[in-house]
């Protein structure tokens, strides 16, 4: 199949799982292929999926992936010994885990397209993704506390696994208890990647954006949580502080030199 029929033959399948979106016809342009395809993902509630729509599926997610080209931890030059900044999309990333901003409820975005980074991950892993956020919360029983960590396959992503962490909501200003909380994830991640034999861990920039975390003071308790952890542990772990925007990476890159 091309990725046209694949993307076709995804879309159908969705649309036939919500009787409601019978009337939904498939639109010829590509791009507008895409976005119905992303937001039908989106809005999936977790529940298993036929063997044959996987197939596709993973087939489709790992060539959109291959297209927008994927960048090995190879390419990458330390900024400190064993820390690395990049800007770019964490979902084309080729390290051993990347890590996810989730929230409390750990299922994914099911806003439509949304482009919080949540959205990103679960949209590009699959289906198989928010199933398995699903089970691990069934098995707690109650939503995830912040600062905490969960652990998952990365599906169809060029990492090996998805660390989920909740980070603080910031309501007005940054509290002593918000940085407390905001290090906590970071710790949270780095052990458990460390549990699980990781050993190059991708940080994304948890508890800015909509959770209202100012990017300067986020990205000043991110380095210092990791820095922290790293000496504290005597860590061998390689950890990337992966940003999007140019402003973050400029952040970073000055709290990381010490300019």
């Amino acid at each position: 199949m091309t990725q046209s029929e694949r993307r076709k033959y995804l879309i159908s399948a969705l649309l036939k799982e919500r009787p409601q979106y019978s009337e939904i016809e498939i639109p010829p342009d590509e791009q507008e292929q895409k976005n119905l395809l992303r937001a039908l993902f989106n809005i999936r509630m977790p529940s298993p999926a036929p063997d044959d729509f996987l197939d596709v599926q993973d087939a489709y997610l790992q060539e959109e992936i291959r297209q927008k080209g994927v960048t090995p931890l190879s390419e990458l030059k330390p900024v400190q010994k064993g820390i690395y900044l990049w800007r770019g999309d964490i979902t084309t990333l080729g390290c051993d885990a990347i890590v996810n901003a989730a929230n409390s409820q750990m299922l994914g975005c099911f806003c439509p397209n949304h482009g919080c980074i949540d959205n990103a991950i679960h949209s590009y892993a699959g289906v198989q993704l928010r199933l398995a956020c699903a089970e691990l919360m069934k098995r707690q029983g109650h939503e995830e506390e912040t600062g905490r960590a969960k652990i998952t396959s990365a599906y169809n992503l060029p990492c090996r696994y998805v660390l989920h962490t909740v980070g603080p909501i910031v309501r007005e200003r940054v509290t002593r208890r918000d940085r407390e909380l905001l290090a906590a994830c970071y710790r949270s991640c780095l052990e458990l990647a460390e549990q699980n034999g990781i050993k190059s861990l991708a940080f994304c920039c948890i508890s800015t954006g909509e959770f209202h975390f100012p990017n300067d003071e986020a990205a000043k308790t991110a380095i210092e949580a990791v820095k922290q952890y790293r000496e504290q542990t005597h860590s061998e772990i390689e950890v990337i502080f992966n940003v999007f925007k140019e402003y973050d990476e400029g952040i970073y890159r000055r709290l990381l030199r010490g300019d």
